[in-house]
């Protein structure tokens, strides 16, 4: 009987612990200030509703992973998560990501939104479907390698900032107003590695690839076509002599279909540029 009761004294003294501690964290006093110093950046906050248009942009829902790089407050990861998706937010702040534990739990999302102190240079995010980010041009360049890199597809969204001579595949702009200072967003998908020189049919392909945009020349029974299309994700098009070439990408294989009926199979020569 006396074992019972300690037992049962434990219990309670567990419970009341971790009710005070659930208090503690519910109602830290830490505050973030719009503005205020960060590693390779001062922290401003999205306008939630940019945070909705870029989530838009980018068509997330529950099958997507999303990271959001430099996650501050964590409203990116929390309304991604309030949309069914697995998302984690990567900040270099402490506190930041403190804040944005407890606001994940007050949102009722904790299961789905994560947050992690680390430094976004040094983190993999390889396993991401969608990239969001708030950062500053150079940021996006010195991301940009990593970026390319993975898996075709990928989308990737940026508030305000571009990266330089990769063109956005898509451009959203909302009303500017003096509680919307920030009111443009930029989405990218990773497109395919298809640079050098491919086997067709009867022929070769050879293309040039500048991010999404390609270009070269298609060789059929030695007659040379020129060649441009564009890639979106694994999905190619390309236009030479006068048809239009539509195909995925699968690694050193692209199939596809042509006009006027039949399908084109090409392989790559060599090792991918």
């Amino acid at each position: 009987m006396k074992q019972y009761k300690f037992i049962r004294r434990l219990a309670v003294a567990l419970c009341l612990l971790l009710a005070i501690m659930g208090i503690y964290v519910l109602t830290s006093k830490y505050t973030p200030k719009s503005g205020q110093a960060g590693k390779d950046i001062v922290w401003v906050p999205t306008p939630q509703e940019l945070v909705d248009a870029m989530l838009d942009m980018a068509k997330v829902t529950s099958s997507d992973y999303l990271i959001d790089l430099g996650s501050g407050d964590g409203r990116l990861v929390i309304s991604a998560a309030k949309r069914g998706a697995t998302a984690l937010g990567i900040e270099y702040n402490p506190k930041l990501v403190e804040f944005a534990e407890n606001a994940a739990i007050k949102e009722g999302v904790a299961a789905k939104a994560a947050f992690e102190e680390a430094d976004i240079f040094e983190s993999d995010f390889s396993k991401a479907t969608v990239i969001t980010m708030f950062l500053l041009p150079e940021l996006n360049l010195k991301l940009q390698p990593k970026i390319l890199d993975m898996k075709p597809g990928t989308r990737v969204v940026s508030n305000h900032f571009g990266m330089a001579d990769w063109r956005p595949d898509q451009a959203t702009t909302l009303p500017q107003s003096q509680s919307l200072p920030w009111h443009t967003a930029f989405l990218w998908i990773v497109p395919a590695k298809v640079h050098g020189t491919w086997q067709f049919d009867n022929g070769q392909i050879s293309l040039i690839q500048h991010f999404q945009d390609i270009a070269g020349t298609l060789t059929v029974n030695g007659k040379d076509m020129a060649l441009a299309g564009k890639l979106e994700g694994d999905k190619i098009s390309f236009t030479a002599g006068g048809i239009e070439y539509i195909g995925t990408v699968s690694g050193d294989t692209i199939s596809g279909t042509r006009d006027g009926g039949g399908s084109w199979t090409s392989t790559r020569l060599g090792n991918a540029d």
